[in-house]
């Protein structure tokens, strides 16, 4: 939600706020404008997975019709990408946003205000990052991202084939400027449809393992939580590390040190 055109501030993507009503009916009507890419470019099926916050933030009497849409938490068995399988030509990422501690980046995090950073062999991964090699995992390549123009940066610089779309420039963690939502949902379209219809030109991503997943914290007592989990090895007051053979495995201490670390962890808006 957070890389949505015309949202820029905490409130706008937290449930109970004023702003949250307006802000998940951008969400559906910019989710709507791929999704009729999609079909312009002659989709078939096309499933929308709900992934900000508690994953019901979208519409479903305002979603087009030609979706199915996956919705609630917890989403199992992964999360954002619960819907995924073999067989998709594609996917889309929609209302991105930078990895945590990414400089003039709209509300930057990873999974959750509490993870300082995300590591994999040593490089700080995002979650397009992520979720684009958990989707290589059934041999589904990333097609399209849009959020705000770190997101973009990052997502091109690993995956240099992805189609990126800026919806907006930070001008730091709570401002920025963005495009309009109708000029976002439009260039959305177009841009989605092109994707689709040069799909032949993407990659499947599926970096090389074995991998080593790491965590910085933001506090010594979600290392005290996380560590109790086997296999994590605590690496300092506010770190945790795990070895994975394969994504899949890696992905999946991911989200358990994610829903335990809640035990401790002051819940965000992110989440």
């Amino acid at each position: 939600m957070e890389g949505i055109g015309g949202i820029t501030t905490l409130r706008q993507t937290t449930r109970g706020t004023d702003d949250y009503a307006w802000a998940r009916q951008l969400m559906t009507q910019e989710t709507n404008a791929a999704i009729a890419g999609a079909t312009d470019a002659g989709a078939l099926k096309i499933v929308v997975s709900d992934s900000h916050g508690d994953m019901g933030n979208i519409l479903p009497l305002e979603l087009d019709p030609r979706a199915e849409l996956v919705q609630g938490t917890p989403k199992l068995p992964w999360s954002m990408m619960t819907g995924i399988e073999e067989g998709f030509t594609g996917c889309v990422f929609l209302g991105y946003h930078a990895g945590a501690g990414t400089a003039a980046a709209i509300l930057d995090h990873t999974f959750t205000g509490w993870f300082a950073d995300v590591r994999v062999n040593g490089l700080s991964w995002n979650e397009t990052h992520l979720n684009a090699a958990l989707a290589g995992t059934f041999n589904v390549p990333l097609l399209f991202v849009s959020g705000d123009e770190e997101c973009c940066n990052q997502a091109t610089a690993a995956l240099p084939w992805v189609r990126a779309f800026a919806t907006k420039t930070g001008f730091a963690a709570m401002s920025g400027r963005s495009k309009s939502p109708k000029t976002v949902q439009d260039a959305t379209r177009r841009l989605v449809a092109e994707s689709v219809k040069n799909v032949d030109k993407a990659q499947v991503w599926k970096p090389d393992g074995p991998f080593a997943l790491e965590a910085l914290l933001t506090s010594s007592a979600l290392g005290d939580m996380l560590a109790i989990v086997p296999g994590t090895e605590r690496t300092s007051p506010r770190s945790v590390k795990f070895e994975s053979p394969d994504v899949r495995t890696m992905y999946r201490m991911l989200l358990t040190w994610l829903n335990l670390g809640r035990r401790v962890g002051p819940r965000t808006p992110f989440e």
